[in-house]
């Protein structure tokens, strides 16, 4: 990327360079077109014209992108901190005023996180992964969701139903089925279609007949004797009535998750 920038002074209008690219000067490669001459007076005439050029990385590109889109939402005064992680970088926004761009449940910040990442990534072929997070909303939001994990694990523990999640996407998916993981007596499964693919929570103990694991009934009726009966099912009612494997409550759920 190359630009012309006019000044007062060199050093001014390397300034603006900086700026505008959003670099270090020391980053930027420059060559100086015209300095102000001086007069007889010793005051300087004219301006200074600088060749300012810099090679946007794919993390500076996704940066100078998601600052011209806060600017356009009036918001100022942010801090932008990157680090390297696998296969991209992270982008940290801090700052007051923040909050419209994180919005519902982060989804305004995902959407932002998925902008970002094509813009950047229209350099090369090569993907590069951008994580998008806002004073460390992502943090806050996961221990958020292993909370919930875990009160809905239990609950299908003790009641053994099932559970359906609300609609996630597929990294909040993964913190449900990693926290998941780590407690006993349960299983979950993502199921549907994006953007409503959800996790289904399961206890993988069998219920017994009634609803109810162990335990006598209320009444004594546990105790009771049974009362005779006849069988008067045909053989044909007894196969057409047996369950198929695709009826069962846990089928498919004992395998490799799929998010």
């Amino acid at each position: 990327m190359k630009k012309i920038f006019t000044a007062t002074t060199v050093e001014e209008a390397k300034k603006l360079a900086s700026e505008e690219f959003q670099a270090e000067v020391s980053k930027i490669i420059f060559n100086v077109i015209e300095e102000p001459k001086k007069s007889l007076f010793g005051k300087l005439k004219g301006e200074a014209k600088v060749e300012a050029e810099y090679e946007l990385s794919k993390a500076d590109v996704a940066v100078k992108y998601i600052g011209d889109v806060l600017r356009v939402m009036g918001i100022e005064n942010v801090t932008f901190s990157v680090s390297d992680i696998e296969n991209g970088c992270l982008i940290d926004l801090t700052g007051d005023g923040l909050e419209d761009v994180i919005g519902k449940k982060g989804e305004l910040l995902d959407s932002l996180q998925y902008l970002a990442s094509l813009v950047s990534n229209k350099i090369d072929r090569e993907y590069f992964r951008i994580t998008l997070d806002c004073n460390n909303f992502r943090e806050k939001r996961k221990e958020q969701l292993e909370r919930l994990a875990r009160k809905v694990a239990n609950n299908v523990k003790r009641n053994g139903r099932s559970s359906a999640l609300e609609p996630m996407n597929p990294y909040e998916r993964r913190i449900i089925h990693a926290t998941v993981t780590e407690i006993e007596g349960v299983v979950s499964k993502s199921t549907g279609e994006e953007p409503y693919r959800r996790v289904v929570i399961s206890s993988t103990e069998k219920r017994s007949n009634g609803g109810y694991r162990g335990g006598n009934r209320r009444g004594g009726r546990r105790d009771r004797k049974p009362r005779e009966h006849f069988d008067i099912t045909t053989s044909f009612e007894k196969d057409y009535k047996k369950p198929k494997p695709e009826d069962t409550l846990n089928a498919g759920l004992y395998g490799k998750i799929d998010i």
